[in-house]
């Protein structure tokens, strides 16, 4: 998940750069969700495991 967080924030960043503003838009905020969707998942996965060990 963090994967394809890390591809869009990299699409964003290119297309910046050429100036496709639409695309920009569009691959930042797919990344911002993803990136915010990997951290609820990893800070559950953090509680689970810990209710595991114990």
């Amino acid at each position: 998940m963090l994967r394809w967080a890390l591809i869009f924030l990299v699409i964003a960043l290119i297309a910046g750069i050429f100036g496709f503003f639409n695309i920009v838009a569009a691959a930042a905020s797919v990344a911002k969700v993803l990136f915010f969707v990997f951290i609820v998942l990893f800070v559950i996965s953090l509680i689970t495991g810990r209710r595991r060990s114990m």
